[in-house]
């Protein structure tokens, strides 16, 4: 009896343990310890589900021991936890490169394994490590195939995007769509950004006309459901110097080397005594400043209830410049508010205004003249300073020329202002009518206004091109608009449960219009800035003053889309764009730009098996159309926007003529991209590799300035030639990316990323009835020095080949004459490549000596985390990309580098230098003694970070807290001798915005990107 009765109360017991529940209180922290809101946290086989809130907690009822729950959310992987007690603490691994993730692909998206084109993502962890003060440099070294170069290190000024190559010599950069609507990338604040999609190659035709040279799809960031308000602060302040100075001689190398040079000349030495010159003045040390202030904040405000979603955010960003301070600082304030309503189960609004202001000053560079060409070529031998405390002027003797001034009088006398305030944004409603359709709708809009003034002081430097004989002020003002109305539906269902079907048609209605006004007054009062304003001047000029224009244009756009998929192994899609733009004549208003991609998930077929090696493998390829219309407005009319000058009754007087000489045929620029890659993972998904090869021709090339016959009278003031569609470039290459993550413990992880691309670039056809068009410039008056022409890369160099240094006479007379180069040689003076073979050197012999377009371009990041410390390095490499050296003036009595004393001073003293001397040489003719490797390392970004543990700051209120320490732009090895082997300006065309890059990668002396300490701070509420 005792032992049945034993058994039933153990029975009981058991029973009443198996059957008791409790309620479960859990928070979930991300890999850094940091709480995380949004997550999804769902009891398995059950329907009771909930999400974290702000500080990332979470409670389920009536769990009993053992329960699963699945905690899902974007970027992290899903893990299942098993519940032991009433307290639960998750901490979720980071998987961004998740096979799940949603990618944004235009009009629509996809989850990343089933994307068959060629598509990368930079999200918003990476801008959080890079804090880039423009987000274009946090492209550099991230992404495969995308190239960032900067025309300045100057605070604010443009950085020039290139996706896979050069193709174009007109508008290279990509198309940037902001949640839809066209926008401008380097407006926006980096903390204001969730993502970043790079589509770079027949995805994009889904955009037309506007695709051809790639598309960055920036998805901005919302608030999140269910989730209390939160707020974030960021912080960084630092300072500023410059990243490299130039080795030029001081006083006495400069002194001795002068004399050298005017004994060498045949003329009396011009320093009898250099024994108390001493270094005399370091004119950079002058010019470069040191601890230039930079500062930036941004809060963020963000939240959600079921139905409504916000994001309020504001930052400021202040930065003073290493060349001139405040001349050439940059201020940027924005502000932003999005919203996300769900009106109802069908309806949903969406909406995101953004408004930028900045400000930004800037002095001479790029170019002869520049400040920094000042700084390089003034004599260490002069003072900046009078004995009276006055600048000093720089001698223009024959020697020094009438281009050279003080650099410092120069910055002292520079005044100008510039603002610039930009509204944009836009308004979007999704209908969803039954399952699985939905009406999307989206007004998109920019509206803009500049305001500039520049100041030309009165003013003489003792006789230089700078000296200004009258004051004057010119002003201008800029309004620029546009708006977009994009109507599109989407069908996705299933059939037969295999076959997944989604389907996009849709117009988009695309406006710009705008109207520019610039006027000149003379005479400021007082000859001070103070007094700088139209109004007050009452001066009279005899030459046109003022200027103004006024644009229109418009695009009417059709596209379609059909996705297919077999149980995901199987993928294909195919679209079609039809764009009709007014850019265009009568006859070619219309275009049409189809593509197809498909992909083959081989890791999903049956003969795969179930490896542990590789977990994911995927085939892609594609091929499609796309086109460019970033040329000038109306160039199929003949428009009266030309000056003209005649007498009439004995008076001169201004009138109006044609401007650029019309072309009626013009037509799209086409480019035929095809792309074939490859993704996969292995070993357990913690090594992901993505490969492409892709050929990408870009056919009708849009070239201005074409010349025609000259009785149309094309050289007049505002007249130009035709734009003609008259080349044909192809870029062909290869990307590689491999990334290796790794969660070593819960105290440690680390990740890798190594990408390359190489590409070959290649002029096709030139149809311009020479067959080669030039461009850039070098020296004063030498005929151009770079080159567009069939066989050769986009923008070569274009010159004589070297061969080392005649050293004695009869070197000389068994070598061609030279003399039509100049002069006669001398020993110590440069040997030219006869490369005809006719026995003369003359401007026959010119041939390709090098071109800025890099073989090849690399980035490597690492990132590690360890308990609450994070360490992270950014780097960035460019292989065989060329550089003129132009920084220098030939004349004899200018400074030099000191690689010039291993100058030639007698047979066998060197063979890559020449002498040095004031008689006539050919020395100085364009050749490859000028060009240089800049291939180059840049180490971007180093950050050290500390994260306070979440037990102590959440007693304060505070969800995170992380302090960190930084230095951007730390240090670039390389062998060239300039300022910045990563810069690149071509000229500029007729648009007035994109810069050729024929006669791209000359160095005029470039503003140096600095090199920034950072101190900052994230703080979360």
């Amino acid at each position: 009896m005792k032992p049945k009765l034993l058994l039933m109360v153990l029975l009981l017991f058991t029973s009443f343990a198996f059957s008791q529940t409790f309620d479960v209180n859990g928070t979930v922290l991300d890999a850094s310890g940091m709480s995380l809101p949004g997550v999804n946290v769902k009891v398995k086989s059950s329907s009771q589900s909930t999400t974290t809130d702000f500080d990332g907690s979470f409670k389920l009822s009536g769990l009993s021991k053992g329960t699963i729950i699945v905690l899902s959310y974007i970027g992290f992987r899903t893990q299942e936890v098993s519940v032991s007690g009433s307290k639960i603490t998750v901490k979720m691994s980071d998987d961004a490169k998740s096979l799940e993730e949603v990618v944004v692909i235009g009009y629509g998206s996809q989850k990343k394994r089933e994307v068959t084109g060629a598509v990368s993502v930079l999200d918003s962890k990476t801008l959080d490590v890079l804090k880039p003060a423009r987000i274009e440099q946090a492209l550099q070294g991230t992404i495969a195939g995308v190239n960032v170069t900067t025309q300045s290190g100057a605070p604010g000024a443009p950085l020039d995007i290139r996706i896979r190559g050069v193709a174009t010599n007109g508008e290279s950069r990509p198309t940037v769509i902001i949640d839809g609507y066209v926008g401008d990338l380097g407006l926006l604040n980096p903390n204001d950004i969730e993502t970043i999609t790079v589509l770079k190659d027949a995805q994009a035709a889904i955009y037309g006309t506007i695709g051809a040279n790639g598309i960055i799809l920036v998805t901005t960031k919302m608030g999140k459901k269910n989730s209390k308000t939160r707020i974030s602060f960021n912080s960084y302040s630092g300072f500023q110097e410059t990243s490299r100075k130039l080795p030029t001689l001081n006083a006495t190398e400069y002194a001795l080397l002068l004399n050298e040079s005017y004994s060498n000349g045949g003329q009396p030495i011009p320093y009898t005594n250099v024994s108390g010159l001493g270094k005399g003045t370091d004119w950079q040390d002058q010019v470069f400043k040191k601890g230039v202030p930079i500062i930036n904040n941004d809060l963020t405000i963000s939240g959600g209830s079921e139905k409504i979603t916000y994001s309020v955010s504001g930052s400021h960003l202040d930065q003073e410049g290493i060349v001139g301070g405040d001349k050439s600082g940059y201020l940027r304030n924005t502000a932003r508010l999005a919203l996300g309503v769900d009106l109802s189960d069908k309806f949903k609004l969406k909406t995101n205004v953004i408004y930028t202001y900045f400000t930004r000053n800037t002095l001479n560079e790029n170019g002869l003249g520049s400040v920094l060409f000042n700084a390089l070529n003034v004599p260490a031998t002069l003072s900046p300073y009078t004995s009276t405390g006055e600048l000093a002027l720089v001698p223009s003797t024959t020697g020094l020329g009438t281009e050279i001034i003080n650099p410092l009088a120069q910055i002292e006398n520079t005044y100008n202002d510039y603002n610039y305030k930009k509204l944009n944004g836009n308004f979007g409603l999704d209908y969803k009518i039954f399952k699985g359709f939905t009406l999307s709708s989206s007004i998109g809009f920019n509206t803009s206004n500049s305001e500039s003034k520049t100041f030309a002081k009165k003013i003489s430097y003792g006789g230089k091109v700078f000296d200004v004989q009258r004051s004057s002020v010119t002003q201008g003002s800029v309004n620029d608009n546009n708006y977009s109305f994009d109507l599109f539906g989407t069908y996705t269902t299933k059939v037969l449960e295999n076959h997944s079907i989604t389907g996009t048609l849709g117009t988009t209605i695309f406006k710009q219009w705008g109207n520019g006004l610039t006027a000149t007054g003379f005479d400021v009062p007082n000859n001070l800035w103070e007094f700088a304003d139209i109004s007050l001047t009452k001066g009279i000029s005899e030459t046109l003053t003022n200027t103004s224009y006024v644009y229109d244009q418009r695009r009417l756009s059709y596209f379609g889309r059909l996705q297919y998929d077999y149980k995901g192994k199987y993928l294909f899609s195919a679209m079609i764009r039809r764009d009709a733009s007014t850019k265009f004549g009568p006859t070619n208003t219309i275009g049409y730009f189809p593509s197809f991609t498909g992909g083959w998930v081989i890791s999903d077929e049956d003969f795969f098996g179930q490896p542990k090696f590789l977990n994911f493998l995927k085939l892609r390829a594609s091929y499609g159309t796309l086109g460019n219309d970033q040329i000038p407005n109306f160039g199929y009319l003949g428009i009266l926007n030309g000056e003209a000058t005649y007498v009439f009754d004995g008076t001169l007087n201004n009138g109006t003529a044609m401007g650029q000489t019309p072309n009626p045929d013009l037509k799209w620029e086409e480019a035929r991209k095809f792309d074939v890659g490859l993704d996969f993972r292995f070993l357990n998904d913690k090594i992901s590799v993505v490969a492409d090869y892709f050929i990408d021709t870009r056919k009708d090339l849009l070239i201005p300035n074409i010349p025609v016959s000259g009785i149309i009278g094309t050289g007049a003031p505002g007249a130009s030639s035709p734009t003609l569609n008259a080349g044909t470039v192809r870029n062909a290459g290869f990307e590689f990316a491999i990334d290796y993550k790794e969660k070593f413990s819960d105290a440690f992880s680390m990740s890798v990323g190594y990408n390359v691309t190489f590409i070959k670039n290649e002029v096709l056809e030139v149809n311009n009835g020479t067959g080669f068009i030039e461009g850039g410039a070098f020296g004063v008056g030498q005929p151009a020095p770079s080159r567009m022409e069939v066989g050769k890369p986009m923008g070569y160099f274009y010159g004589y080949k070297t061969d080392g240094i005649f050293q004695n006479q009869a070197e000389i007379d068994a070598h061609p004459s030279q003399l039509a180069l100049g002069a006669n040689p001398a020993p110590g003076d440069i040997r030219y490549v006869d490369v005809n073979g006719d026995g003369v050197l003359d401007a026959k012999d010119k041939t390709n000596i090098g071109d800025p377009v890099p073989e090849a371009t690399m980035g490597f990041n690492l990132q590690m985390n360890y308990k609450n410390l994070d360490f992270v390095v950014f780097t960035f490499a460019s292989v065989g990309n060329d550089m003129v050296r132009n920084y220098e003036r030939t004349l004899s009595d200018a400074n030099r580098l000191n690689y010039v004393l291993d100058r030639w001073t007698g047979e066998g003293t060197s063979n890559s230098t020449p002498r040095v001397t004031t008689s006539a040489t050919s020395n100085n003719v364009f050749s490859s003694y000028f060009v240089e490797d800049a291939s180059y390392l840049r180490i971007q970004n180093v950050q050290l970070g500390y994260t306070l543990s979440p037990d102590v700051t959440q007693k304060a209120g505070i969800t995170k807290l992380r302090l960190y320490a930084g230095v951007n732009n730390l240090y670039t090895f390389t062998k060239y001798k300039g300022f910045d082997p990563g810069a690149s300006f071509g000229p500029g065309n007729r648009d007035n915005v994109s810069q050729s890059p024929i006669g791209a990668g000359i160095d005029y002396g470039f503003y140096p990107v600095p090199r920034t300490y950072l101190l900052g701070l994230n703080i979360n509420f």
